[in-house]
């Protein structure tokens, strides 16, 4: 029998699928093409969740400072709970967090967020240069999460040696 109520189109060794997103400050919602050529760091998460303010949003900041020129990063900020945030809001929360990567709003609150099969916020895409997804998991345990996560990335983000120029 066929689970119908799994709407995760996330598969490992896959391209990435779409995704559905609003703009937040009135900037162009890229396309998935946008980020070809430089692995991309997806972060879904919500203002309301502890681990994505406390542990997620600053992971991907440093990310941003450390793999800025080799990785892009971008955030979802899906609010599955139903409440909804005002640009003042957003934009507080930007300033105050220091957020260095673009992020965007989740089509009604949660579509990219089922559809990517997230387990909760936060949770993590993992996308090579190619556009294959490596890797999709949730959480924010330094121990856990975020260490295999770093892991990968300084993997993804190592200069080819057959690229290097003689």
């Amino acid at each position: 029998m066929e689970n119908n109520s799994d709407l995760n189109q996330i598969s490992i060794g896959k391209p990435l699928p779409d995704w559905t997103l609003e703009s937040i400050f009135g900037d162009a919602v890229p396309d998935k093409a946008d980020f070809i050529g430089k692995p991309l760091l997806i972060l879904i998460f919500s203002f309301g969740c502890p681990g994505c303010v406390g542990r997620a949003i600053p992971f991907a900041n440093r990310n941003v400072y450390e793999n800025g020129e080799k990785l892009n990063v971008l955030g979802i900020h899906s609010n599955f709970e139903g409440v909804d945030f005002t640009a003042a809001q957003f934009q507080k929360h930007k300033e105050d967090l220091f957020i260095r990567f673009p992020f965007y709003k989740d089509f009604k609150f949660n579509t990219t967020f089922l559809e990517y099969g997230a387990g909760g916020t936060p949770h993590w895409v993992v996308v090579n240069k190619n556009g294959i997804v490596e890797y999709s998991i949730f959480g924010s345990d330094p121990n856990n999460a975020l260490l295999r996560l770093g892991y990968l990335i300084d993997e993804l983000t190592e200069e080819d040696p057959s690229e290097k120029k003689q």
